[in-house]
């Protein structure tokens, strides 16, 4: 089953919309969705690797564009949509000390949920919502999701064929994986 998932993924990222379904899923994963657009940009760049830069462009673009919109409904949709989201995620009882911590780290607690498996959607949320200087926000989104997204595409670039060959000998291990850092980064996040 993991084969065929695979194989039409593969085949789907060779659409002609498929940057167009990257920027969708990259817009929305920033703001509400939780599968992030790696599932995507992955399998993108392995199938045409001389896009790799194009395809972690449009990533980054819709990326911290989606992250803009979070952090309008943290600053001002907070009590109808973003407390809601936070709450599914088991953060409202920790929210106002999490408003005090989160000022206080700021510009390190962006850079560190738009370069790891932490949802970035919760960040973006909680920096329109504590107040967070909108141009420090961005900058950020910019710098630790171009990190994010132009480090995948520089190892798939260079490194596409023999971790395309990996990643298709063990897809079960690599799936495996993809969901306990999913898994991994929620739990985190519940823990904070």
């Amino acid at each position: 089953m993991l084969r065929r998932l695979y194989d039409w993924t593969l085949s789907m990222v060779e659409h002609r919309h498929a940057l167009w379904v990257l920027a969708f899923v990259s817009f929305i994963e920033s703001s509400v969705f939780p599968i992030p657009p790696d599932v995507l940009m992955i399998p993108m760049i392995l199938a045409r690797p001389s896009r790799a830069w194009l395809i972690a462009g449009v990533a980054l673009v819709a990326s911290v564009l989606g992250g803009i919109a979070g952090y309008a409904i943290g600053a001002f949709a907070f009590e109808t949509i973003g407390q809601p989201i936070l709450e599914s995620l088991g953060k409202a009882d920790s929210m106002a000390e999490f408003n005090t911590r989160f000022n206080d780290l700021g510009f390190w607690a962006v850079l560190a949920a738009g370069v790891t498996p932490f949802p970035y959607k919760v960040i973006t949320i909680m920096s329109g919502w504590t107040g967070m200087p909108l141009a420090t926000f961005i900058a950020t989104s910019i710098l630790a999701r171009g990190i994010r997204f132009f480090l995948v595409a520089l190892l798939l670039w260079k490194y596409g064929a023999p971790i395309r060959d990996f990643i298709e000998r063990r897809l079960g291990l690599m799936f495996t994986l993809f969901v306990l850092l999913l898994a991994g980064g929620f739990y985190v996040l519940r823990f904070l």
